[in-house]
């Protein structure tokens, strides 16, 4: 076989579920739905914390920061792959394909940093209140946020280009249904040792590390619920603690089976499914686990919908629903 660069290859080809017409279209649905959720979710999110003054907290600017991830980490996976399903080809170019992978693996790794960075905020919030705006002031604030953006985005360059500086023999069919990092590495027909250890080292740095901080916070804020005397608040506090670590759960557990697992385990196939919980459904909880639920987001959001005309016309319309149900 010829060898050659992955920079030489023009086209890239997905198989995606092509071997499996009729979950191919059920995936296809699926991931709609997904991204639209997410992207609905997650713009009404953004714009409830600008609009609204009382959300200008740290939960919430983080929150913001967690969405428009969200929104570019699904758009990267989903697009591509969605307009490819529509229009039959299932291809991609050189330049999308380094694209995608690159946004893939920056908005996913970013996420890693600000949830642990999300869960030392709540530690603090819940377990030193009095001292919370002292050290979770604004400057603070921005520099996490920004910090996890850069960390998001150079480890994900260093892996990106070190892919990409590696040789295929003359095959350039992905088995996946995007250009999902280690899919691509399958192609490579040259010694991968120093890749694997780079992602190694990245991975271990991104995953379990930041859930270690996230499991280490989520620790202390339980300790220090168990010492409320009110069982109704100790239930709510706990409620809302479930909800955030099933989510991180999932995000997590899917992630570490993808990149910790041995190499000798060839697993394509339950990868591509792997790939759409922590890729389309975790960014399809954020919104709806982390903000959607709480009291004060609910609240921002009915004022937004009451200043809107439509919005009025919906209110009255949930609420003719909800009496009628009454009667």
């Amino acid at each position: 076989m010829v060898q050659a660069n992955l920079t030489s290859v023009i086209i890239f080809f997905f198989l995606g579920f092509s071997h499996y017409p009729k979950v191919e279209v059920i995936v296809f649905v699926l991931c709609l739905l997904m991204y639209l959720i997410t992207l609905l979710g997650s713009i009404i999110l953004i714009s409830i914390t600008v609009l609204d003054s009382h959300l200008h907290k740290p939960m919430y600017f983080f929150l913001g920061n967690l969405s428009f991830l969200d929104i570019w980490y699904t758009s990267s996976a989903f697009i591509p792959m969605l307009a490819n399903f529509v229009s039959g080809k299932n291809t991609i170019s050189f330049l999308g394909c380094a694209a995608q992978m690159y946004f893939s693996l920056a908005m996913g790794s970013t996420e890693c940093v600000l949830l642990s960075m999300m869960a030392y905020d709540r530690y603090v919030a819940i377990c030193n209140p009095l001292r919370y705006p002292i050290i979770m002031n604004k400057s603070v604030c921005v520099q996490i946020a920004a910090g996890s953006w850069v960390a998001g985005c150079l480890t994900a360059l260093v892996e990106t280009v070190s892919v990409l500086q590696l040789s295929v023999c003359g095959h350039n069919t992905i088995n996946h249904f995007a250009c999902e990092i280690l899919a691509v590495l399958k192609l490579v027909c040259v010694d991968t040792s120093v890749v694997e250890l780079i992602m190694l080292v990245i991975t271990i740095l991104l995953l379990p590390m930041t859930m270690l901080l996230i499991c280490v916070s989520y620790a202390f804020i339980l300790s220090n619920i168990l010492r409320i005397s009110s069982v109704d608040g100790q239930s709510k506090a706990f409620s809302t603690c479930a909800a955030h670590l099933t989510v991180v759960i999932l995000f997590y557990g899917t992630a570490l089976s993808m990149y910790l697992k041995p190499s000798a385990i060839d697993s394509q196939e339950i990868d591509k499914f792997t790939a759409l919980v922590y890729g389309g459904l975790t960014p399809m909880l954020n919104p709806i686990i982390y903000s959607l639920r709480n009291k004060e987001v609910k609240a921002a959001v009915k004022k937004l919908l009451i200043r809107n005309p439509f919005g009025t016309v919906l209110i009255s319309a949930l609420n003719n629903i909800g009496a009628s149900r009454l009667t």
